[in-house]
């Protein structure tokens, strides 16, 4: 024992022996670490200093980005007008609200009792303040395992600012929690827990394009895509002007990176894009595609196209194509597209998706713009401008051709349509009787040279430079390889192809005294509160043809309307100045002949106005015929579109012996003298109730009535208006309609060419089966089939 003490102190002394002697060492250890920390410190205060003076900005960004959520707003695009500021196209700034159910229930995984009553907080909140179910929500906060929930999509402004509001408060929950009191004691406290709501809750932007009137121009105004940029139509040329300023809302975060208080988020509005006002006019594209929808159910036709155009200064009116489809849904294919190419392809296979996107675009596209035709005989106007003007022929009534229904260039045969002897023809007459043999020679009388001067000033040669994208280019002969064949063919509108809005420019330097326009879409740029930043002023290419060529043709024109080919054109009070076309498709895959009928015109013809293009492409019924089939629709929408523009009708004593007559006032009138009065005028009545004074008459007083028409007299007062059912009346003869509208009391307006044999009416103006007062008026258009091709 004595021995393992004595070992024990003997070890405690060495060591204390050794720490004496370490002690320098641990001075000088010491000294030197000294040394190093404060060189550590000293360098660490110069780089901060460093960074501070030359990168403080830079990294005082950092930090403040690293503080902040950045949430970028779409911008509000632009309203796209009619020129008289009706919305067609508007967008809506709207956001996305979402939710993370799982992040609440973390957040009360310690306190699970209070759960069920911010769940009630929260879908109460919601549903007051975004009008949503709130079982709905309710089931939605509750998502089991769920990050996100969408509470409702397109929150609008002022839904957003209340949530804002919602937000800023918290919520706030009492619970009792135990806490050591001293060293040893515990004690039972009621606590107060706050919760930001917004800390579960997030906006998505989602600014809305939306489109009141579907299938409204559609071609014309197009789609965006889904990061709301134009795609198609004035959507993508006028993307520029349209896209508006992105917004922004920037919130303050914590260092994990949870959103504070609302009270410490700045928002920024997205500005909206400046406004596009077409020239584009609400009524006359109804107009027309009233039309055409009607002329595509009827013709078992592939589409049909039409154009309104301002002859003076080049501005669209209406552009429409049939099929089109619905702008809200621009990514499904109309059920009137033809999707056989589809079914060579398996769904889901990159074959199967590039075709449908071919076929997308084409819906997308306007046939009027984009696509080229062989134009067919409308082409002969040109041909005789160009006669006239440089003196081929000086007067458009002398007999100079003899037509023996065939002629031959270069041993090259060509025959009239239907090989028809046309016999010895003045200009004016070759082009009522659209006679290709006649314009033949002219074409060879002009030669290559001369034709081809006039085929480059009317813009055959190149792009009209309307404000619309993928304009088409036209395909036609190079004059130096132009050869008299070709001179030939195209004489008469065959052997090239132009675009029809190409057409109708050049048509409108006719109607207008010779200045090609450039054609537009768009009237003026506008911003957010309507007021005009710039405006397009109408731009003359250049000088045709001189006024007194222009006038002549303009009277040939005219002729063919009155008694040519494009009778069933003709109007009531407005001389109408046109040419039909029937131009056969040159498509190896057809398995018959295929053809465009068309017709183009403009009125009054004496001083135009407006100038209109029907194309039907392609008709499977028989009816090829330009005449027969595109002219009554130009017709259709000429003759409300010069009323609605207000032009004053100009009768002929002809039309004014035809036209209706003002209804005679029989109010107070016995029965016996109403019915003698009206049948002095050649008029009949018909009487309604059993006494013997007339108290009431349909039509009213000084109303227009037609010819032979009937008045509806009324001689009870408790009587009240007698109805009847609009029959009818499509496919009828001129005879059978009169004898059906006597059936239903009612009075027809006739229009068309009702004094030719064989005419059918086409149109109606009131819809089979709508209830009207007896005695009301209906206008029923008739259209002769008897015309020859053109």
């Amino acid at each position: 024992m004595k021995e393992l003490f004595q070992k024990l102190t003997r070890d405690i002394y060495k060591n204390r022996v050794k720490r004496r002697t370490d002690k320098s060492f641990i001075k000088r250890a010491t000294s030197a670490m000294c040394c190093l920390v404060a060189l550590i410190l000293i360098f660490n205060l110069g780089s901060i200093g460093s960074i501070m003076i030359f990168k403080g900005e830079e990294y005082s960004e950092i930090a403040a980005d690293n503080q902040l959520s950045d949430t970028v707003l779409d911008p509000i695009r632009g309203t796209i007008y009619d020129r008289n500021m009706t919305p067609l196209a508007v967008s809506t700034a709207a956001w996305i609200l979402s939710v993370n159910p799982s992040e609440i229930k973390k957040k009360f995984s310690s306190r699970p009792e209070h759960l069920e009553d911010f769940y009630e907080y929260l879908a109460t909140n919601l549903s007051k303040i975004l009008s949503v179910d709130k079982a709905e929500t309710m089931e939605k906060l509750k998502k089991e395992g769920s990050l996100y929930q969408v509470i409702k999509k397109n929150v609008s402004g002022s839904e957003r600012i209340a949530m804002q509001e919602f937000f800023a408060e918290k919520y706030v929950y009492e619970y009792q929690a135990t806490e050591r009191k001293f060293f040893f004691f515990e004690s039972v406290v009621t606590k107060k827990g706050k919760v930001n709501a917004a800390n579960f809750f997030d906006y998505e932007s989602n600014s809305n394009r939306e489109y009141a009137k579907g299938n409204f121009a559609s071609t014309v105004i197009g789609v965006v895509n889904a990061d709301n940029k134009g795609e198609t139509g004035i959507e993508a040329y006028y993307d520029e002007e349209l896209q508006g300023e992105s917004g922004r809302i920037l919130t303050a975060t914590d260092v994990a990176g949870r959103v504070l208080d609302t009270s410490y988020e700045a928002y920024y509005d997205a500005v909206e894009g400046n406004g596009v006002v077409l020239t584009i006019d609400f009524e006359i594209q109804s107009y027309l595609e009233n039309a055409l929808n009607q002329a595509y159910d009827s013709l078992d036709c592939d589409g049909v196209y039409g154009i309104v155009m301002d002859v003076d200064t080049g501005a669209i009116l209406a552009l429409s194509d049939k099929p089109d489809f619905d702008l809200n849904n621009p990514r499904v294919l109309d059920d009137n597209v033809n999707t056989d190419t589809l079914k060579e392809f398996e769904k889901g296979t990159v074959e199967y998706s590039t075709e449908y996107s071919r076929l997308l675009y084409d819906q997308w596209s306007s046939f009027c713009v984009t696509n080229n035709y062989e134009p067919g005989s409308s082409f002969k106007i040109f041909c005789a401008a160009a006669a006239l003007e440089e003196d081929i022929v000086d007067n458009i009534d002398s007999k100079i051709y003899n037509c023996t229904s065939h002629t031959s260039v270069a041993d090259i045969t060509y025959h009239c349509a239907n090989y028809k002897a046309h016999g010895s023809q003045s200009l004016t007459q070759g082009l009522m009787n659209s006679c290709n043999t006649f314009f033949i020679t002219l074409g060879q009388k002009l030669g290559i040279e001369k034709y081809y001067k006039y085929f480059e000033a009317f813009g055959f040669t190149e792009r009209t430079g309307i404000d619309l994208a993928n304009e088409a280019y036209s395909v036609v002969h190079k004059k130096d390889k132009m050869s008299k064949v070709d001179l030939a063919s195209t004489s008469f509108g065959q052997g090239f192809r132009i675009s029809p809005i190409q057409l109708i420019t050049a048509t409108c330097a006719i109607a207008n005294g010779g200045d090609l326009m450039v054609p537009y879409l768009v009237g003026s740029i506008v911003d957010s509160e309507g007021n005009i930043i710039n405006e397009t002023e109408p731009t003359v290419k250049r000088k045709v043809i001189s006024e007194d060529t222009a006038e002549k043709v303009a009277q040939m024109m005219t002729a063919v309307v009155d008694d040519g080919t494009g009778r069933n054109a003709k109007i009531n009070g407005y001389a109408v100045a046109g040419k039909t076309a029937s131009a056969q498709k040159l498509d190896d895959n057809a398995d018959r002949e295929v053809y465009v009928a068309s017709f183009v015109c403009f009125a009054p013809a004496d001083d135009p106005e407006v100038a209109i293009l029907v194309g039907v492409d392609n008709t499977h019924d028989g009816y090829r015929s330009g005449g027969a089939v595109a002219a009554p629709i130009a017709k259709q929408v000429m003759e409300p579109t010069l009323e609605y523009l207000s032009v004053e009708r100009k009768y002929t004593a002809e039309e004014l012996s035809k036209i209706s007559k003002s209804t005679p006032d029989l109010i107070g009138k016995t029965v016996s003298a109403a019915k003698s009065l009206a049948s002095n005028q050649g008029l009949k009545v018909k009487i309604v109730g059993e006494g013997d004074t007339v108290i009431s008459q349909m039509p009213a007083a000084t109303q227009t009535i037609p010819q032979g028409g009937v008045i509806v007299l009324y001689t009870e007062k408790d009587s009240g208006s007698a109805k009847t059912k609009v029959p009818d009346f499509t496919g009828l003869t001129v005879s059978q309609v009169n004898s059906l509208a006597g059936e239903y009391c009612l009075n027809i307006v006739f229009s068309g060419p009702t004094n030719e044999a064989g005419v059918k009416a086409y149109a109606q103006s009131v819809a089979k089966g709508a209830k009207v007062d007896m005695g009301s008026s209906v206008t029923v258009t008739f259209k002769s089939d008897n015309i020859i091709m053109d």
